[in-house]
């Protein structure tokens, strides 16, 4: 049940809202059984045993995270092609990367080219009339 996408965000925000406010409704329950007015129960003892998995969950996020940062550190973070001009985005092997448009590379081709010859750049428009 409940697989649309709207169901599946206030889900997802409802959980988010809980986590924002257990600190809260934790310290207020504190305060409350400190006070003597009410008389403990297994419920509250319940919350006692929560309160201390999520202290466990605290400890377990924060390892992790140092041993992400440990990760990245030896790895040296993101896989970067380096050996790529970033004028001409050509790599070694004179190649364009994958996500550069064909006529744009053929525009940057023309470009190289004409920095060679150091002549006027001849381009055919879209009505295939010269461009001077």
């Amino acid at each position: 049940m409940a697989k649309s996408i709207r169901s599946k965000w206030r889900r997802k925000m409802r959980a988010v809202k809980r986590e924002k406010n257990e600190k809260r409704v934790l310290t207020k329950l504190k305060e409350t059984l400190q006070s003597g007015k009410i008389v403990v129960t297994e419920k509250m003892v319940k919350l006692a045993k929560i309160e201390e998995m999520q202290k466990v969950r605290l400890a377990e996020k924060e390892a992790e995270d140092k041993m992400d940062n440990i990760e990245e550190t030896e790895t040296g973070g993101m896989d970067v092609d380096k050996k790529r001009d970033k004028n001409s985005l050509l790599d070694e092997h004179g190649q364009y990367p994958v996500w550069v448009n064909p006529r744009q590379a053929k525009k940057m081709r023309e470009v190289r080219k004409a920095k060679k010859k150091s002549k006027p750049v001849k381009r055919m428009g879209k009505s295939r009339k010269l461009l001077w």
